[in-house]
């Protein structure tokens, strides 16, 4: 029996969770942004969208086009919890589940949905109750495989529901631009149009096959299948009882540093979170950076006494971070914590000098952190100062 798959996306995420917070916000030219010179538009809301602003879009140039655009912060921490809400609902429906950023998820319906006279019932419902409870739109694509759902989603929006079939592929999707294209990156867009290749219909009946290859490579063949239309990528539900993780795909790429070490910090709370509720602590602490191109960046470092505070997770991994971030746009951030045991059995077996050694080291490495972000050595001279004075 073949599959169906659902492709649920909240629409203008960032801006819509912004007017939950703020209700004055609505009806106004809004984008979520830093405010930094090299800041880019996170989301625009559809009113600053009817002025030409997009996602990944330079704020100054954003400005521009709308002097009266209000910039609204991050605020990720609320992000999230909407975010496990939303996530929540979906999971009721689904015989399996794959959230691929904070603000969309695959489901495989194909039993659920059976239950239903009409099949689009199914879609209908699950949008009334993400807009009911959680007051924020979504749209869904419906197909039979995971690359179809996520652009049909596309196709209608906001609050729109789309069925994407293979026999749809070539009137619906071959006549779409390429860079609408999933898995299509901005900087590859110059390299196909190069070739001629405009629209997905030309990818998908592009005869030369070789040239591809210095464009997608080892992805080339995957790439052409998905322009037919087909997709063999199943969803993933991962778990690994030796580790746990949490990660954040973006809306759009990010470059503003205070950005992303805000997003660093609502990750190491939330991996906190999870591993306080299981009663963990780890000693490897690993981070990922995926790339606006895709390319991954991991980093790990093995500690010597295990860690499960969000400062202690927040602290190494941005360090980690800064060793090897060359400011290249991200895509995704995660974290991870590895080499677990259980937290009632190590506090047991720490000495409490040692325990309280390496709370002091770790509230250094925090002001430390501070300082380096203020620009000033003050923190950490005034803590050095009242840490002699206690001592005498």
């Amino acid at each position: 029996m073949s599959r169906i798959y659902f492709h649920v996306d909240l629409n203008a995420f960032y801006a819509n969770a912004e007017i939950l917070l703020n209700p004055e916000l609505k009806g106004l030219p809004l984008v979520v942004s830093g405010h930094s010179r090299r800041s880019v538009v996170s989301t625009a809301s559809y009113e600053a969208r009817a002025y030409g602003i997009h996602s990944a879009m330079p704020l100054q140039e954003a400005l521009q086009l709308c002097p009266e655009l209000v910039v609204v912060n991050h605020h990720f921490t609320w992000y999230s919890e909407l975010s496990e809400k939303f996530i929540a609902i979906l999971k009721q429906y689904a015989d399996a589940y794959e959230q691929a950023s904070i603000d969309e998820c695959y489901l495989d319906v194909t039993t659920e949905i059976q239950k239903y006279k009409k099949p689009l019932d199914l879609a209908w419902r699950i949008q009334k109750q993400v807009l009911n409870e959680l007051h924020l739109p979504c749209s869904i694509g419906v197909g039979p495989n995971l690359f179809l759902a996520k652009m049909a989603s596309d196709m209608r929006k906001p609050l729109g529901i789309t069925v994407l079939r293979i026999r749809d592929v070539e009137e619906k999707l071959w006549p779409l631009p390429i860079e609408d294209m999933r898995g299509v990156g901005i900087k590859t867009v110059p390299y196909l149009k190069d070739l001629g290749i405009q629209t997905i219909g030309d990818l998908a009946n592009y005869t030369e096959t070789n040239d591809l290859i210095p464009i997608f490579g080892k992805n080339t063949e995957e790439m052409i299948r998905k322009a037919h239309g087909y997709d063999t990528r199943e969803i993933v539900e991962e778990w690994d009882p030796k580790s746990m993780g949490v990660s954040e795909t973006m809306i759009e790429d990010m470059t503003d540093y205070d950005e992303i070490s805000g997003l660093f910090r609502t990750l190491a709370r939330r991996l906190s979170k999870r591993l306080y509720k299981e009663k963990k602590v780890g000693y490897t602490l690993s981070i990922r950076i995926k790339y606006f191109d895709f390319h991954n960046r991991d980093r790990s470092i093995k500690l010597d006494l295990p860690i499960w505070k969000s400062e202690d997770l927040y602290v190494h991994a941005l360090r980690l971070f800064d060793e090897v971030w060359d400011e290249e746009p991200i895509r995704l951030l995660g974290i991870s914590l590895s080499d677990l045991r259980e937290r009632d059995q190590i506090s047991s077996q720490i000495n409490l000098f040692d325990y309280e050694a390496s709370q002091k080291e770790e509230t250094n490495s925090v002001l430390k952190e501070l300082n380096r972000l203020l620009g000033s050595d003050k923190l950490i001279r005034a803590s050095e100062a009242k840490g002699n004075h206690e001592t005498k």
